[in-house]
Parts: C-alpha cells; sequence; structure tokens
C-alpha cells in the first residue's frame, strides 16, 4: 500500500478490511511526501499514438480549436487530417490526470476521499484545489459516488433520494482507486466487468465547469434524457446531447425536462444504471470507446449506480431511490380527447356529440387556453364563448365523461389592481421569482393577453407584419410572472388557487404546460445582465439558444431552493416544473376528494411520483409515430410510466391514413390522448367520418378491454416500480436481437404490440423471440418455426397486429363508452399455455379513484395459476371491492385436447356452455 504513483485500494471488502486499513494508515488524512516526488506524469508520456476511439475532447465547445490554445491547456493536437470530423482534433494525453488522492477516511456508509489538484493548466478557470469524493455503499445493488468541495456552498440537488446508511457487506460491484493522477474503476464482482472507468482521464472540478469521462463496458446505452431520439439503442458516434429544461419542441437538442440517466446492457446480457443528480445545464458527449463524458456548469457530480442485475430490475432499483410511480385513477386509463382552438363551447360540444354517435371510448375532455378569459389562469370565458361551462361540465360527468383542465405557471401583471386575486394576493405574499436584487419581480411575457386587448389589436394588425409572432409577443401579450413553488407561501397560494377553483369548474385532473418556464422573451422583459457570469458562464452546454436564458428567464433570477435557502435560476431552472407538480397534484385530490391527475411537460427524477407525462408539441408527421415508441420506452425507464404523445400530432394538418394508423398505435399509450393544435383540421376520431370513427372504436374496444390488466401493470409500477410499457430486451434479454428493437413494444411481460409505423404499408416485419405466442384477434398460435425470427405480418389499413405471450393470464373486462360503466361489466380471462400448459397472471382491483387504497388495504388482489390440471384463482387480498362482479369469459390458448369437465370450486358446470376450436376455450357462467 505505498506505491503512491500507482496506489490501487479495493474497499468493498467488507468490515475486518476497513479495521486493517485504519491499523495500516493510523491517522485519518495524510499526506506522502513522495506524493510531490518525481516528474510530472504528462511530462514523461511517451510519444501520443492514441487512437482515434480514445481521444476525449480537450476545447469542449470551442467551434474554432487551435494548436496554441490545445497547447496551452496542456493537450495533444492530432496534425494529421482526421478523416472523422466528429474525432476531436485536441485531446488529453493518456494518463492525463488533474488531481491525486491526498487522503482517505473509513466511515459507516463507505469511505470519504480526499483529492488535491496537481499543477495543470486550467480550461475553465476557478478550479476548485481540493475535492472530496465520498463513496457510499448502500445496498447490495445501489452505489453512491459523489464528487464535492467539502465545506462549501456549492447547489446541491434538493430532491431527496437516499444518503449514507451501513455500509453493504454483499456488495455487487468493486470499487477501486488509482492514486496519482486520480481514477476510479468500479467493477461487477462476479463476472469482473468493468462499468466505470475514469482512468481515460479529463476529470475537471471547477466553478463553472465540471467535467468527467468513463469508458463503458458496451455500446448498447438507452436513456439521457429529454431529447427526440432516432432509436431507443443510442448512437455513439460522437453524439453529444445537451440538457436543460427548454420550451421546445422535438428536435434533436434539449427538450422540456432533464433525465441524466441511463442503462447500460453489458456484453453478457447484465445490465447497470447510472444517474447524475445534478440540474445545472449540461452536456453528454457518447463516443464509440465506448465512453460517456458528462459536462455540467454548475453544482456538483452525484452519481446513483444500480446494478441489476437485469433492465427491469434496474428500473426498480431506479425508481426505488427517486420515488415510486404514483397510482393512476383508473378513469385515466381511458380515451382522452383535447384540443387548442376549440373556440367556444358549442364546438367543443358538437366534437363530443360525434364522439357520442359513433359510441366512441370517451372517458376525459379537455379544456386548453382558450377555455379562460384571456389566457388568465383560474378564469373561463362566462360572457360569451364558454357561457355555460361549469353546467355542462356537470353534465359531461353524468354521461361518464370526466374534465381536465390546463393551467400555465404564468401568472398576468398588467390586471388592474383588485381585479385579479391570483397575481394581487400572489405579490402581496411575495411567491414569484425575482430578479437579482431579490426584490424585484421578473416579468416576462408568456399567454396572457392585456386587458385592453381588443383596442391594441385594432391599432396593431401583426398579420401584416414580417414577424407575426414578434409583433404579437410585443403588443398582444402580458407582462407576467412565475411562480417560485419551493417558497412555502407560493405552495400554498397555489394549492389555495387551484382547489378553490374547484368550485368553479368541477374539473376532474390539472393539465400543466408551459412549466420550464416558457418565456417569450429571452429572460425578461428587461433583459438579463450578461456580465454577470450566471448569464454568460465560460462554457456553454450543447443546448437550444444562444444564451441559457433563451425562451425561458434569466439565470441569475432568485428563487428557492427550500422553504429556507434561496438559489437562483442557474441552479434551480430545470426543477421548475418538478417543483410544480406536488402541490398541484395535493390540490387536485383535496378538491376533488379523489385520486386526481397531474399531466405535466417539464420533468426531473422523481416527478414520477406526482405526475404524468406526454411528449410535447410533436407534428402531424409519420417519423413521430415511430420516436413516439421511443420516447415511452425512455420514459418508462425514467420512472415515468404515464406517458404518450399527441395521438395524430399537435402541429401541422394530419392525414387520414396518417391519423389512422397512429390512433392503432395510441390505443395502447398508457396516456391516450388525441390532441392537436390551434387552426389545424379536426382530427378526433369522428372528424374523418363514420368508417374511420367506427375503427378508432374497435381499436380503443380492445384497449378497454385489457384495461383490467393495464391498471394491474400500474399497481405493480406503484409497488415495485416496474415498467408499464417495457421494450423486448426487458423481457428477453438474453436474446441480442432485442438489444435494438425499438418499432414494437410490451404492455408488461405479456402483450406485445407491433404496430405500422410507415405511410402506403399493410404488411410489417415483426419479431418474435424465442417463446409460445398467440395472435389476440384469433387466439391462433404462432408457428414453433417462426420463434426467435422476423415474421412478416398482413397489416391491413384497419388492423393492428397484436399478441399474447404464451405463460402467462390477462384479467379482461368487456368495453364500454367509458370506464364509470366497463367497471361495472363482467370480467374475463385471458389464458395464453406454455409449451408446458402453465401460465400465471393477476389482477389489482380496487374502486379505481380512492387515494392510497393498496396502503390503506383497500383494494382486490388475485393471483391466477394455470397448468395441465386446471386453472386455479387464489386470493392474496380482499377488502369487498368486486363483490357482485362476475367473470363471465375465459378465453383458454394453446390446448391439444378438448375440455371434458369444467368445475367451478367443487361444483360441476355444463360443458355444453364451451366453445372449442382447437386453439381456445370460451365459456359464459
Amino acid at each position: 500500500m505505498t506505491d503512491t504513483n500507482k496506489r490501487k485500494i479495493y474497499l468493498a471488502v467488507g468490515i475486518t478490511a476497513i479495521v486493517v486499513l485504519v491499523i495500516a494508515v493510523p491517522i485519518t488524512y495524510f499526506a506522502h511526501p513522495d506524493y510531490n516526488a518525481g516528474p510530472d506524469p504528462v511530462s514523461t508520456l511517451p510519444p501520443d499514438n492514441t487512437a482515434d476511439n480514445f481521444k476525449f475532447n480537450c476545447l469542449p465547445g470551442d467551434q474554432n480549436p487551435t494548436v496554441s490554445k490545445c497547447k496551452k491547456n496542456g493537450c495533444v493536437w492530432n496534425n494529421i487530417t482526421v478523416v472523422n470530423p466528429s474525432v476531436p482534433r485536441c485531446y488529453f494525453p493518456q494518463g492525463y490526470g488533474a488531481y491525486r488522492m491526498v487522503g482517505e477516511k473509513p466511515f459507516t456508509w463507505g469511505y470519504r476521499i480526499t483529492l488535491d489538484r496537481l499543477d495543470r493548466p486550467s480550461i475553465y478557470g476557478n478550479d476548485v484545489t481540493r475535492v472530496t469524493l465520498d463513496v457510499q455503499y448502500q445496498t447490495q445493488h445501489r452505489l453512491r459516488f459523489k464528487f464535492y468541495e467539502l465545506g462549501s456552498d456549492r447547489f446541491e440537488v434538493p430532491v431527496e433520494l437516499p444518503d449514507g446508511g451501513e455500509m453493504a457487506t454483499d456488495a455487487l460491484y468493486d470499487v477501486s482507486f488509482v492514486s496519482d493522477p486520480f481514477s476510479m474503476k468500479i467493477t461487477r464482482k462476479d463476472t469482473s466487468t468493468v462499468l466505470w472507468d475514469t482512468s481515460v482521464g479529463g476529470f475537471i472540478f471547477a466553478d463553472q465547469f465540471l467535467q468527467i469521462s468513463t469508458t463503458l463496458p458496451s455500446d448498447y446505452v438507452y436513456g439521457l434524457g429529454e431529447h427526440e431520439h432516432a432509436s431507443f439503442r443510442h448512437d455513439m458516434a460522437w453524439q453529444t446531447w445537451g440538457s436543460f429544461s427548454r420550451d421546445q419542441g422535438p428536435a434533436v437538442t434539449n427538450l422540456y425536462g432533464v433525465h441524466p440517466f441511463y442503462t447500460c446492457l453489458e456484453s453478457d446480457a447484465n445490465s447497470h444504471g447510472v444517474l447524475l443528480l445534478n440540474s445545472n445545464a449540461m452536456d453528454f458527449t457518447l463516443q464509440p470507446t465506448p465512453a460517456l463524458t458528462y459536462r455540467t456548469i454548475g453544482g456538483v457530480l452525484d452519481f446513483y449506480m444500480f446494478l441489476g442485475p437485469t433492465p427491469e430490475m434496474v428500473v426498480q432499483q431506479y425508481t426505488e431511490a427517486i420515488g415510486r410511480p404514483y397510482m393512476p385513477p383508473y378513469w385515466s386509463l381511458g380515451f382522452q380527447l383535447c384540443r387548442y382552438g376549440y373556440g367556444n363551447l358549442t364546438n367543443v360540444q358538437e366534437v363530443v356529440a360525434g364522439i357520442r354517435e359513433y359510441d366512441i371510448p370517451h372517458d376525459v375532455q379537455y379544456g386548453d387556453i382558450d377555455y379562460m378569459t384571456r389566457q388568465l389562469d383560474f378564469t373561463y370565458e362566462h360572457v360569451t364563448r364558454y357561457k355555460g361551462l361549469p353546467e355542462w361540465v356537470d353534465q359531461l360527468k353524468e354521461e361518464g365523461t370526466r374534465y381536465i383542465i390546463i393551467l400555465d405557471p404564468a401568472i398576468s401583471a398588467e390586471e388592474v389592481s383588485g381585479t385579479y386575486p391570483p397575481y394581487d394576493i400572489g405579490t402581496n405574499l411575495g411567491v414569484f421569482i425575482t430578479e437579482e436584487d431579490g426584490k424585484t419581480e421578473l416579468k416576462g411575457k408568456v399567454w396572457p393577453d392585456p386587458p385592453n386587448i381588443e383596442n391594441i389589436m385594432k391599432e396593431i394588425d401583426c398579420s401584416k407584419t414580417g414577424d407575426s409572432w414578434g409583433c404579437s409577443v410585443e403588443n398582444y401579450r402580458a407582462e407576467a410572472v412565475f411562480p417560485d413553488f419551493l417558497n412555502p407561501d407560493a405552495r400554498n397560494w397555489w394549492y389555495n388557487l387551484t382547489k378553490d377553483f374547484h368550485d368553479v369548474i368541477a374539473y376532474d385532473g390539472i393539465w400543466i404546460d408551459m412549466n420550464e418556464p416558457a418565456n417569450f422573451v429571452e429572460g425578461s422583459v428587461k433583459g438579463c445582465d450578461y456580465n454577470n457570469p450566471l448569464e454568460s458562464p465560460p462554457y456553454k452546454p450543447a443546448i437550444w439558444g444562444a444564451t441559457l436564458a433563451d425562451k425561458t428567464v434569466c439565470m441569475a433570477a432568485k428563487t428557492h431552493k427550500s422553504s429556507t435557502e434561496i438559489s437562483n435560476q442557474y441552479n434551480m431552472h430545470s426543477l421548475f416544473g418538478w417543483s410544480q407538480n406536488e402541490p398541484t397534484l395535493s390540490a387536485t385530490r383535496d378538491a376533488t376528494g379523489k385520486r386526481s391527475i397531474v399531466v405535466t411537460r417539464s420533468t426531473f427524477p422523481s416527478s414520477g411520483k406526482y405526475s404524468g407525462h406526454w411528449l410535447g408539441d410533436n407534428a402531424s408527421v409519420w417519423p413521430h409515430v415511430h420516436k413516439s415508441i421511443i420516447g415511452m420506452l425512455e420514459f418508462g425507464l425514467f420512472g415515468i410510466p404515464y406517458i404518450g404523445a399527441d395521438i395524430c400530432g399537435f402541429f401541422e394538418d394530419t392525414t387520414e391514413s396518417l391519423c389512422r394508423r397512429w390512433s392503432q398505435l395510441g390505443a395502447f399509450y398508457p396516456y391516450c390522448r388525441n390532441h392537436n393544435g390551434l387552426n389545424y383540421r379536426r382530427q378526433d376520431p369522428a372528424g374523418f367520418g363514420e368508417e374511420f370513427a367506427k375503427e378508432v372504436r374497435d381499436v380503443l374496444h380492445i384497449r378497454y378491454k385489457l384495461l383490467p390488466y393495464l391498471y394491474t401493470l400500474f399497481h405493480y409500477a406503484h409497488t415495485e416500480g416496474t415498467t408499464v410499457v417495457r421494450p423486448l430486451m426487458h423481457e428477453f434479454v438474453s436474446d441480442t436481437e432485442t438489444w435494438t428493437i425499438d418499432r414494437q413494444m410490451l404492455w408488461g411481460p405479456a402483450f406485445l404490440i407491433s404496430p405500422v409505423l410507415d405511410e402506403h404499408v399493410e404488411e410489417i416485419d415483426a419479431y418474435f423471440p424465442d417463446t409460445r405466442w398467440y395472435d389476440y384477434h384469433t387466439g391462433v398460435e404462432m408457428s414453433k418455426g417462426d420463434r426467435g425470427k422476423y415474421v412478416t405480418l398482413a397489416a391491413p389499413y384497419h388492423y393492428i397486429p397484436l399478441h399474447v405471450r404464451g405463460g402467462y393470464i390477462l384479467p379482461t373486462q368487456e368495453a364500454a363508452n367509458s370506464t364509470v360503466f366497463s367497471r361495472l361489466k363482467p370480467f374475463g380471462l385471458i389464458v395464453a399455455l406454455y409449451d408446458d400448459l402453465n401460465a400465471k397472471g393477476s389482477l389489482f382491483w380496487d374502486d379505481g379513484d380512492t387515494v392510497d387504497t393498496f396502503e390503506n388495504g383497500e383494494y382486490y388482489l388475485a393471483e391466477f395459476h394455470a397448468t395441465k390440471d386446471g386453472l386455479n384463482s387464489y386470493i392474496r387480498h380482499d377488502n369487498g371491492q368486486v363483490n357482485g362482479q362476475t367473470m363471465n369469459e375465459i378465453l383458454v390458448y394453446g390446448l391439444t385436447s378438448d375440455v371434458n369437465n369444467v368445475y367451478h370450486n367443487t361444483v360441476k358446470l355444463n360443458v355444453n356452455n364451451w366453445e372449442y376450436d382447437n386453439q381456445k376455450e370460451i365459456t359464459h357462467n
């Protein structure tokens, strides 16, 4: 343990080794004299022969790298013409490091390592001279390692995650270090697979620039959002993704939320995941080493690693740390309808009447911002356009349809004093984000119109200008302020307004938009002080916009970090939507007296505890149909299973063929909503005529029949952290073909959805992993010869291929035109037998909308087991939730002989009630 030039310490060895370590090094902190002895490691390196894949950028963000800049940073310049322009011209030399270990100290949770900076050039200035690394062996599967500055007030994310605890003695991982220059390695014990190795260099810890690079065990990497990715598996060919919440529709840049979490499949099919708990603007670079480089401009480097070893277990361990997803009410799994720009209540009623005419299931109707008076939160236009809205909402509920309203966080600051309580009360309480002085309300512009908008529009016609958007923002938008939701007064203010508004319109849930927060002017109506380093940091991550404040508020703006601590938007910006979710959900639950729901645009790790998410302002184009699957799979990894995209697209006019195929796929989004934008054609299911409406009705009936299965999946997501929509690789990880499939998806382990994702296509190639599969529509088994292969399936325009996996039992229920009525219908089962004639499944059932039914024991849970000898059900918990309801259909797929006798408990039933066709059994008791 005295080799100071290459000092390796293995820490995951148990209590005995800790005692030995303390005896061998009797002082808590130490500094060996020979740490400073010998030549500088960088200066003695051999001539550089670094392979392209191992070149890590030493001039990140520099659009004009030069030899002089490179050498100034102590790095290597590639004089050879680079064939691939993505390969850095300036890169860190082999063995480069900026820190060395000078101490370690054992704790009950692990070790604290002290790092001192070596004499290295500073790339972005203000490097921290002493960095602390805490390594917490939290559980067998979870490791935390955090780089920070001990004793400083550097920002740390206020999301509560596990901290400390007793050191796990059965950890699946080893952690080792090289002391000079410092690097760390994390290894999976049982396979010796290296999961992380930072010896590639480039570790930097400065005031406004933090960077760490690591090799990865494979190039099968997933997650890192929110962006519009072209595939579920990441492209490792020098791809850089920015991360900073932004009012930015689907594109290759950073979108609405921030999720610095990835999973990686190792070459032997083991899986692990890593979270960086940091909310500052950042980017990630993936390169074909394979390797990953993190760069962020503030905070600390706080990592959590989850060892799986299966992909599904990684998500379970991740949600155990960040918080399990909330349990949505049953009705929120039904079909939902919205558009921006209905214009008036009469138009909404006409659309709903069309839905009713064709008996299309319809559980939720929305009100977008045009239901308000001049887009003012907590109002509705009650004089002309939406007169009678509250009464109509009450009528909707009698028909089995609920109502969700939109609320944007920006509050108009231009109303006449005394006429708009949300602003008057809020400004008296001091609940809004302030300018840098901590006193003056920061004002931007979002959706609210000024009080005299009619006169302004008569004087200024923005449609006749060259910049109609800029003109309308300047003239048609009122100044607005932004709530500081972590201020306890702001939380209470928002809670009270939201709860009280239920007395005006009896909404059933809240849809939150524009909560990045979005701002139609850059920073504020006054602009930002770009001499402030918070507005102009030395490094700008690869994010959308010329500045950090683009489309949002100034970074120096003051906002709460907690009830007692003040921070700024530079640190807190990407947490804005997260901070709004909990008080909104609390208000809706208390207002309705039920479970309720919140759907939010901006998310952060742990948002799934309080909200669902939709994938934002997509376009009516075919690629977005495919990318919606990718987005759902990713948000499943992020712990937000209540997820979906705007069916048929938000922007642009859809086409009938596109909307048909999108509706087929959208019928299997967990969050199933058709929504489109202002001034585009109708795209609701009745908008294309009778034939189209009936097709949508039929595929929605499949959804509604399977809702008990979907609801049970959400129960397990809520209680165990499993995914609802999942990629095939989560179930068939040993089959490497599934590692790249993102044009198909599963509901849970057993229901395979293979949609048509391209225009003018009436057949698809679908992959069937090596197990037993049955066509959902017919019950016919797929040929054994097709197992583990791609199979060409017929997919006529009115049809979506669906299959049930052998070995599983799916609970069902007869469909109806809303869950209010379908919940009263008889239950059924689809029993899909495996090769050995076994199958299993379960049903979770409660009243559908009471809060915390599982936690309070107010539920029914049954498990079903089928064998060659029969089908049995085992009631694991019964609180009377299914009293009076019957099961009148059991479909058995995969039987090879006739059924001779049917019993219910010990009572023999009439076998003539069964229909037998060599593939399935149907009974009506």
